[in-house]
C-alpha cells in the first residue's frame, strides 16, 4: 500500500470519527452544552405522603443516575395545584425546575379563567408518565356496601353527608361531582390541602366519602381502612377486580375519569434541553420494575410518544375538562 493510500485512509478514518461524533452531538444537543450541570427540581403540587408524592420519591434516585445530577423533589401544596403552577411557570426557563403537570391543572384553569397560569401556553410538555383513576371509598364501618346504597342513603338526607376532595377542582373534587350530578342527589363538598388527607376525614367521621386517586386509595382499600365503592376507570382496576366502575353502577358514560401526569417545565426552555429530558423519564419509565410499582400503587405508565405529542394532549385535555366543569358547576364559591 502506497503512503498516498495510507493518508487517505486516515483521512477518511477521521471523517467517519467526526461524523459518528457529529451524529452523537444530535442525539443528545443539550448535553453538548452541559445540561444537566447541576440539581434538577422536581415541583409536586400534592401533600407529603399521598401516592404522587411517593411515587416521585421513589423514582427520583434513579432518575438522578440517568441525568448525573441529583434530582430534589419538592411540595409546593395549595389551591388544588395552582401555587405549585403559578410558581413553576415564572421560574427560569432552563430545565433545572419542572413540575408534575396533571389533570388537576386542566380543571383549574378551565374552572377559574383568571388564574396566572395556562396550562397549554405557560409550560413546556415534556411527557405524560401515568394514568389513575379515582376510587369511591368510605370507612370501612360504614354501612354502605355499595354505590347504591350510599346514593340512597345521599337521597335520604339531601345534604347532610359530606364528600371530602384535596381542594376546590381537584380530580377528587371532579369525580365526586360528577357522581352527584350523574345520581341527581345533593351531598356537602369538603375540600382539604391535598387528596392525602380525604381518607383520614373520612375515618375520623368529618366526611362520608370521598374519590382520592388510586395510587393514594389502593393500599388503605388492602388494608382493609376503607372500603372501595368504585373506580371512576373506563375498566375496573387490576389490583382491586371485584370493584364495579363508576360507568357500571349508575350506566352514565361520562363518569369514566381518569386522571393523569405528567412532567412540565416552563414555556421556552430549549428544545434540545427539553429532548434530554424526555430521553431520561422515557429511560426511567422504560424500567419493567417501575413500571409494576406504579401500577401496583394504581398508576399506570402511559408515555406520550414525543413532547409535542404531550403537547397535543394537553390540548385536547383542555378542551374536555371546559365541558365537564361546565356541566357538573363547579366554582369556586
Amino acid at each position: 500500500m502506497t503512503d498516498l493510500s495510507l493518508e487517505a485512509l486516515a483521512a477518511r478514518r477521521q471523517f467517519l470519527s467526526l461524523l459518528a461524533a457529529g451524529a452523537g452531538l444530535a442525539a443528545f444537543p443539550a448535553r453538548s452544552q452541559g445540561f444537566p450541570a447541576r440539581p434538577i427540581k422536581v415541583i409536586v403540587p400534592y401533600a407529603p405522603g399521598g401516592g404522587p408524592d411517593v411515587l416521585t420519591r421513589k423514582v427520583g434516585p434513579r432518575l438522578s443516575e440517568i441525568l448525573g445530577q441529583p434530582v430534589v423533589v419538592e411540595n409546593i401544596v395549595g389551591a388544588g395545584g395552582i401555587l405549585a403552577a403559578q410558581q413553576v411557570a415564572r421560574a427560569a426557563p432552563d430545565g433545572y425546575t419542572l413540575m408534575l403537570g396533571a389533570s388537576t391543572h386542566i380543571v383549574q384553569k378551565a374552572m377559574q379563567p383568571a388564574v396566572k397560569f395556562d396550562p397549554v401556553k405557560d409550560f413546556a410538555h415534556i411527557i405524560r408518565a401515568t394514568t389513575s383513576p379515582q376510587l369511591l371509598v368510605v370507612a370501612a364501618s360504614a354501612p354502605w356496601k355499595t354505590v347504591q346504597e350510599l346514593i340512597a342513603a345521599i337521597r335520604k338526607e339531601p345534604g347532610k353527608l359530606n364528600y371530602a376532595s384535596g381542594g376546590i377542582g381537584s380530580a377528587a373534587h371532579l369525580a365526586s361531582a360528577a357522581m352527584v350530578l350523574a345520581a341527581e342527589v345533593q351531598a356537602v363538598h369538603v375540600p382539604y390541602k391535598g387528596s392525602v388527607e380525604i381518607i383520614p376525614s373520612i375515618l375520623s367521621g368529618s366526611t362520608q366519602f370521598g374519590c382520592p386517586v388510586a395510587s393514594t386509595a389502593v393500599g388503605p382499600v388492602q388494608q382493609g381502612t376503607v372500603r372501595a365503592l368504585a373506580t371512576t376507570g373506563a375498566t375496573r382496576l387490576a389490583q382491586l377486580p371485584n370493584v364495579p366502575t363508576l360507568k357500571e353502577a349508575l350506566g352514565k358514560d361520562e363518569l369514566a375519569i381518569e386522571s393523569w401526569s405528567g412532567i412540565w417545565a416552563p414555556a421556552g426552555t430549549p428544545a434540545a434541553v427539553v429532548d434530554v429530558l424526555f430521553r431520561a423519564y422515557q429511560k426511567l419509565y422504560s424500567d419493567p420494575a417501575i413500571r409494576a410499582d406504579h401500577l401496583a400503587a394504581g398508576a399506570a405508565v402511559a408515555l406520550s410518544e414525543s413532547p409535542a405529542e404531550f403537547s397535543r394532549f394537553v390540548e385536547s385535555e383542555t378542551a374536555k375538562y371546559q365541558r365537564l366543569v361546565k356541566a357538573t358547576g363547579i366554582s369556586t364559591t
